[in-house]
């Protein structure tokens, strides 16, 4: 399909297209025919953007803020225009059979158009983070040591049918210092191909390089590969989408990695919770927006409660379009349900269906979050100061929560602004990945003329 990105053999885009996205220039055109060199167009691409990252690092932290608000207002006012061409990969996205979970992931509409630019505006008005130094110390002969926040350099963004995170991610590597080389899923291609424009435009008004926003626009399996074999060009690759695409870039990328792999999510109701908020956090936690990485998947009730609960609990469920999987003790309870399977507990669903389990107590529930969670989200619903504490300090996830839904791990609610993604990975990033996660350190060093004896 030609709105997907796709060409029909014989009629290759023409070198005005690719110039006008500023993709290549006339000195390194972009092959014309069919069959492309893929490898060339992504190398050229990634020196293109390391080139902008390389001026980003210069650009002031007013100039990425004014280019940032201007970003927004120029989403708002091509709301139309993404909306059309969103419309496009609805229709793509329907005709491959993708679930109404995905295809929610990718619609934009207004409201969603607008929560993109507000997204820009927030990450904005946060401190900059380059350049900041952290802590300072003086050595015995005088030397003074410090650690100093710089951006990463080149990030790669490998994402699927979530047209926002072209916007999400942008603004969180520019207003750290850093470039971003985009490649977006062929779901949203027409979408993003139009994000894209918006913003380069917008960032070469302002002055800012090109290159610091870059986008591989073809859907061709191959220029994933090429691009994690950039080892020296990009700094950092983060893969956003399901398992299968994660557990790819990982195993064969030369570039680091920071990802998870799926959110098998939990929500504990203890003995100790006040009903009615159990009831509303469970609910918001799976059926809110049930397609996305921090929807509950399990949920876990103590036994204690578990016949006063669970009736209401679960009727709420189905009349929300909830197909529920109950173990034999939930089942006793509920009984016109399917049984849930072993296997089912590792499951990420991304859709309206639910395990749930009755569990002895919250030494069972923890037990069963160690076994079966991917560690993104977990919450508990208690009253109980002292189990709540413990649940805090012993479930070993991304994020742990006390009396809220597991949906509000997110970088936007977490107030780092839009996040760029969440990592359950322990080194560098854990969590929602906001500004300050998208730097590293150096050391500096102060001295007056000290020599090593």
């Amino acid at each position: 399909m030609e709105g997907q990105g796709m060409r029909k053999k014989g009629r290759p885009r023409s070198v005005d297209y690719f110039i006008s996205f500023g993709y290549c220039s006339l000195k390194t055109p972009i092959p014309l025919e069919v069959s492309m060199d893929i490898k060339k167009y992504v190398y050229d691409l990634a020196l293109g953007a390391r080139a902008g990252a390389r001026s980003l690092a210069k650009a002031s932290s007013a100039q990425k803020n004014s280019a940032l608000i201007a970003m927004a207002e120029a989403l708002r006012k091509g709301a139309s225009e993404l909306i059309s061409e969103n419309k496009k990969d609805i229709s793509y996205a329907g005709g491959k059979g993708l679930s109404k979970a995905l295809i929610d992931r990718l619609t934009l509409n207004e409201k969603r158009i607008d929560e993109m630019a507000r997204g820009l505006v927030e990450v904005a008005q946060l401190p900059d983070p380059s350049g900041e130094i952290i802590k300072m110390w003086q050595r015995p002969n005088g030397m003074t040591v410090g650690r100093m926040r710089v951006p990463i350099g080149l990030i790669g963004i490998i994402y699927e049918a979530r047209p926002n995170v072209t916007a999400d991610a942008t603004s969180l590597c520019l207003k750290a210092g850093n470039a971003v080389i985009l490649r977006g899923g062929s779901e949203a291609i027409s979408s993003n191909r139009a994000i894209v424009k918006i913003l380069r435009n917008v960032a070469k008004k302002e002055g800012l390089h090109e290159g610091a926003i870059t986008f591989i626009d073809i859907t061709e399996r191959e220029a994933i590969s090429e691009m994690l074999k950039l080892e020296g060009i990009i700094d950092l690759i983060i893969p956003r989408g399901g398992e299968g695409l994660i557990r790819t870039v990982t195993e064969n990328s030369r570039i680091p990695v920071l990802k998870h792999y799926k959110g098998v999510c939990h929500v504990f109701v203890d003995r100790d919770a006040d009903p009615i908020m159990a009831e509303e956090i469970c609910f918001n936690a799976k059926v809110q927006r049930p397609g996305t990485c921090n929807a509950m998947e399990t949920m876990l009730v103590d036994e204690t409660i578990a016949e006063g609960f669970l009736p209401g609990m679960l009727g709420k469920f189905e009349n929300a379009g909830v197909e529920l999987r109950g173990c034999p003790r939930t089942l006793s309870i509920y009984p016109d349900i399917t049984e849930v399977r072993e296997e089912d507990y590792y499951r990420e669903y991304l859709d309206l269906i639910l395990n749930v389990k009755v569990v002895k107590d919250m030494e069972e529930a923890m037990d069963h979050i160690a076994t079966y969670s991917s560690a993104h989200t977990d919450s508990i619903v208690t009253m109980n100061y002292d189990r709540a504490m413990r649940f805090l300090r012993e479930v070993d996830s991304s994020a742990v929560l006390v009396n809220a839904s597991t949906r509000l791990n997110d970088g936007f609610q977490f107030g780092l602004g839009a996040e760029i993604g969440i990592s359950t990975d322990k080194i560098h990033a854990r969590g929602p990945m906001g500004l300050e996660e998208l730097t590293c350190t150096k050391f500096i060093v102060f001295g007056s003329g000290q020599l090593r004896e």
